[in-house]
């Protein structure tokens, strides 16, 4: 991971050096500890190693991926405890999400841990509940109004990978109307 991270940092810093700025310092292992304890999951090793560089990005800043805000481990908090209260309120009884056997059909489910914020609900996640073609650490886009839940990736690994190529392809820049790096011509 730091591999991966010191390729994004240097992406940053010569394409978007106001978002590579945002970024937070390391957490504490304590810290990790402590949001893995509220949201009753271990997190991979590659999603630590991650915190232990940087731990997301400062709220409000631009948005590190498609514009979206790059979760801190007490934003993802703050966001996992929205979403479970709104399930253990019955907001969700009656809905389901559709799946291709990737995903389960749960409108939300408790196991899905929030890495990022799009400012309205949305969320790529990493998925500990996975359907039976899926694997647990996948990625997928939680879409708070939408019942779709695509796997955009099969590890946390393999997301950043394909991010820093992208970057790296030129295919991203910084857009001060979408608030963040977004893909070119979006």
């Amino acid at each position: 991971m730091y591999n991966l991270w010191h390729r994004i940092d240097n992406w940053l810093t010569a394409f978007a050096p106001v978002v590579r700025e945002a970024l937070n310092p390391p957490a504490k292992r304590a810290q990790i500890a402590d949001a893995e304890a509220s949201l009753g999951i271990s997190f991979p090793p590659d999603v630590v190693d991650t915190f232990l560089i940087h731990n997301g990005q400062q709220a409000g800043s631009p948005g590190l991926l498609d514009g979206w805000e790059f979760l801190s481990l007490e934003r993802i908090v703050d966001e996992w405890t929205v979403w479970k209260d709104l399930l253990d309120g019955g907001d969700f009884r009656g809905s389901e999400s559709e799946s291709d056997g990737y995903t389960v059909t749960d409108w939300w489910n408790p196991r899905w841990i929030p890495l990022t914020y799009s400012g309205s609900g949305d969320h790529h996640s990493l998925d500990f509940s996975p359907g039976p073609l899926g694997q647990s650490g996948q990625i997928i886009t939680m879409w708070h109004d939408g019942p779709e839940r695509p796997v955009i990736a099969a590890s946390y690994r393999a997301w950043l990978t394909h991010l820093v190529q992208q970057f790296e392809a030129g295919r991203y820049e910084l857009s001060d109307e979408y608030g963040g790096i977004v893909e070119r011509d979006s």
